[in-house]
């Protein structure tokens, strides 16, 4: 637990126990937050609160995507602003299911649920229990009243909340003690973060008087909206003892009466308190606002003001909104003893008086107002911890909350059982079922679309060479395993027609990309995207049943083959590397093909002398993308010292790859890792933790030591949401993976690239599984699974 600030008498916390190393990862605010609560122009402290909340994480946080849920308390809702994206009224609580229905089809990181008892429908308002039972995202929830001594219902639904929500949030020490001694909510869950306010300057009230003719005036304050609870009328029976020592004081009541207090019994309570003035003698020297006042115009009131007065009746309220705008402007505070108003003006930043005793509010008024330089020592006091209090610090304390709650899905996520890593092994993870829904909508006559708009094939971007060597190898994966079927097989002969097309003569090479409608965009591809298409050849030519599609294939490799050794990028050799590997599971004498994997090897090995160190045990002085390659093809080679330095190099690159918490963490594309340079942590890619897998099964298929292939689970479950997230990347509905983890969400779109490096590593561990002795057989599973 890390302090937020330290001013005596009053503290306020912000939970972590993220490492110090951690901080790069961690260190970010989500940015698509849906705020739920009642929200402006309904006239409610909630609703302000929600307002001023959304709006200064808007301002704060750069990039942000919030939106707001607002809950009504009429049927025909209230005009509310372009914010408000969706709402619903209070007692329908088929409403609130509908809700949690709409923010689970936004790109919603976390839900930010602002609790009072009175704004949900049921009993003790447990319609909202409804609404986060069913959402899929993390809940932080703001708690605006906690009783001291709640009914059975009041505490039952409090709990329930904080039970639905990954982190709770109050604003005073009493509020947190409460949370723990009463409703028995975790300390390590609890947030302290103080009702924000505005940062406005510290100005002489003389500055704003003339605006409501208060010129020469000595001016008191209360405002919010009106209702008997406020106890407004002990001030007014107080004014005869102040206006006798200051006659030129006036009494200021700023607020429109409580929306509820007027359906009820319309302006009763207020015409009571105009008759209480009269009858006192005080008339003039009270005046109402009967008004709901804007942010601008409050401040412009608070400005004027000399003193601020909250005389509540009732001392279980736990915070108060207008206090804390009041004392973080600079104002000598006078106050009833509730909760928020203890804790708030101890050591000397108010003055507190008993309730209901209008002697001792003009006691205290007519000292402070006879005592300039105590007034203003008052005012510098609540002005200076107020600063603690402003809306830009506020609202980090609540990004922060945010990414913790974010942050602790990951211990929870795909913990089940049962999947056997080996007899002797207590280790266990049950596979998901192997789907090619996504690999089949991405697929059409002429090949694989290669990007995605979420789960639709976005064929504005067309085709790539890539991809649908990827898609091949895939396929074969498959078959091998004898999983295979006719959709599967025709599917496959359009991935080989299509490299078949892709191939240019002129230059022994692919071209790579092309638009939706057939046209070649380049002469030729990239070095890679040439060495990923002979890997799929090699597969090709030693996995393939099919006679006709190994001849066809072992044409194309003999043709490019001997190119790769004239390229300069070393993923181009590994890549042709693991299709040498594949093709010499069915021609391991080829000389041509012996020749040119000396070569390649050779190649990879003087890059590795070239930067390696043994701090940096590795083939270049950058950690870009497909890493885990070139240290796969030494540890898959046949010889004993290139074997040692690729485990060598793997193991380092996981230790950098893994998390203090234990998953795995991939190198950022978003900047990738130069030696001696900060590391990106993000844009995480699904290509670099299907790569890093294979490279795992692969040091474990040559050492059989057990811990690889845990490793390559481990591995794995960063698919599923074991990683800086928590959120899962696989998306169990459409059998597509999702594009990425980006610093504060995952990237939603489900590309080629992604889906076939999800079903790329699920495939491989299923084979691993059917050939382990003492494995459940996948082959009793899989085909059943696959057409489901």
């Amino acid at each position: 637990m890390t302090t937020h600030t330290n001013r005596p008498g009053m503290t306020y916390y912000r939970h972590s126990d993220q490492a110090e190393t951690e901080a790069p990862v961690w260190g970010h605010n989500p940015k698509n937050v849906a705020f739920i609560g009642d929200y402006l122009p309904r006239q409610c402290g909630i609703a302000t609160f929600t307002s001023d909340l959304y709006l200064s994480y808007n301002s704060f946080i750069s990039n942000s995507r919030a939106l707001v849920v607002s809950v009504n308390d009429t049927v025909e809702g209230y005009d509310y602003p372009a914010e408000v994206r969706y709402d619903f009224y209070q007692h329908d609580q088929a409403a609130y299911r509908k809700a949690a229905e709409f923010l689970n089809s936004k790109d919603v990181d976390v839900v930010c649920l602002q609790h009072e008892y009175g704004i949900y429908g049921g009993p003790a308002g447990n319609y909202i229990l409804t609404l986060l039972r069913n959402l899929t995202m993390p809940i932080v929830t703001t708690f605006h009243t906690i009783l001291n001594d709640p009914n059975e219902d009041q505490l039952l639904v409090l709990k329930s909340i904080a039970d639905l929500s990954s982190r709770v949030v109050c604003m005073s020490e009493k509020g947190r003690d409460f949370l723990i001694n009463i409703y028995e909510i975790p300390e390590e869950k609890i947030d302290l973060i103080p009702h924000g306010i505005p940062n406005m300057p510290f100005v002489d009230p003389h500055f704003y008087k003339d605006k409501f003719g208060m010129e020469g005036k000595q001016t008191l304050l209360t405002f919010g909206l009106l209702s008997p609870n406020k106890g407004i009328e002990n001030v007014i029976r107080a004014l005869p003892r102040i206006v006798e020592k200051f006659p030129n004081v006036v009494y200021m009541v700023l607020g429109a009466t409580h929306p509820n207090l007027v359906k009820n019994e319309g302006e009763a309570y207020r015409d009571s308190l105009k008759q209480l003035a009269c009858d006192c003698g005080v008339r003039d020297h009270v005046r109402f606002y009967n008004q709901f006042v804007e942010l601008d115009d409050l401040l412009e009131y608070l400005g004027a003001a000399d003193i601020y007065i909250t005389p509540y009746l009732n001392p279980a309220q736990i915070t108060s909104g207008t206090l804390s705008y009041a004392f973080g402007c600079g104002k000598a505070v006078v106050s009833t003893p509730y909760w928020h108003a203890e804790e708030l003006l101890a050591d000397g930043r108010g003055v507190l008086v008993p309730f209901g005793d209008s002697d001792a509010i003009a006691n205290e008024i007519t000292n402070l107002l006879s005592d300039e330089s105590t007034r203003h020592q008052m005012r510098k006091k609540a002005y200076m911890m107020g600063r603690e209090m402003i809306w830009e610090r506020v609202i980090q304390a609540y990004a922060d909350s945010f990414a913790h709650a974010r942050r602790e899905r990951m211990n929870t996520v795909n913990n089940q059982a049962v999947y056997t890593m080996g007899a002797h092994s207590n280790s266990a993870f049950k596979l998901p079922v192997l789907r090619l829904d996504h690999l089949f909508r991405l697929t059409d006559s002429t090949g694989i679309i290669q990007h995605a708009r979420h789960h639709l094939p976005f064929y504005e971007e067309g085709y790539c060479t890539d991809d649908n060597a990827r898609a091949l190898i895939l396929a074969l994966a498959i078959q091998n395993a004898g999983l295979g079927d006719q959709k599967l097989a025709k599917a496959a002969d359009n991935y080989c027609a299509f490299i078949n097309h892709a191939y240019t003569d002129e230059h022994r090479r692919f071209r790579n990309f092309m638009s939706y409608d057939r046209r070649w965009l380049e002469e030729f591809g990239s070095d890679d995207s040439t060495g990923r298409t002979i890997w799929a050849l090699g597969a090709c030519i030693g996995q393939a049943s099919d006679r006709n599609a190994a001849i066809w294939a072992m044409s194309l490799f003999e043709k490019v083959l001997p190119i790769v050794v004239s390229m300069s990028s070393p993923r181009s050799w590994a890549f042709a590397l693991l299709g040498i590997y594949e093709y010499q599971k069915k021609f391991n004498d080829d000389r041509l093909a012996k020749n040119i994997e000396r070569q390649l090897l050779d190649k990879l090995m003087f890059r590795y002398s070239e930067t390696a160190t043994d701090e940096w045990p590795w083939f270049e002085n950058t950690l870009s993308y497909d890493n885990a390659v070139l240290a796969h093809v030494l540890i898959r080679s046949s010889d004993e010292r290139l074997v040692s330095t690729g485990l060598n190099s793997l193991r380092w690159l996981m230790e950098l790859q893994t998390a203090s918490h234990g998953h795995f963490q991939p190198i950022g594309s978003n900047g990738f890792y130069t030696k001696g340079q900060t590391r990106a942590y993000f844009d995480q890619q699904p290509l670099e933790a299907q790569s890093t897998l294979s490279a795992c099964l692969a040091a474990f298929a040559v050492t059989g030591d057990d811990e690889w292939h845990r490793t390559a689970i481990r591995v794995f479950k960063w698919f599923l949401g074991f990683n800086d997230l928590g959120l899962p990347l696989y998306d169990q509905q459409t059998g597509g993976c999702r594009d990425g983890l980006h610093i504060d969400r995952v990237n939603q779109n489900q590309g080629a690239e992604s889906t076939l490096s999800y079903l790329l590593a699920l495939t491989e561990l299923y084979t691993i599984q059917k050939q382990r002795p003492g494995a459940k057989s996948a082959s009793l599973v899989m085909p059943a699974l696959m057409n489901g």
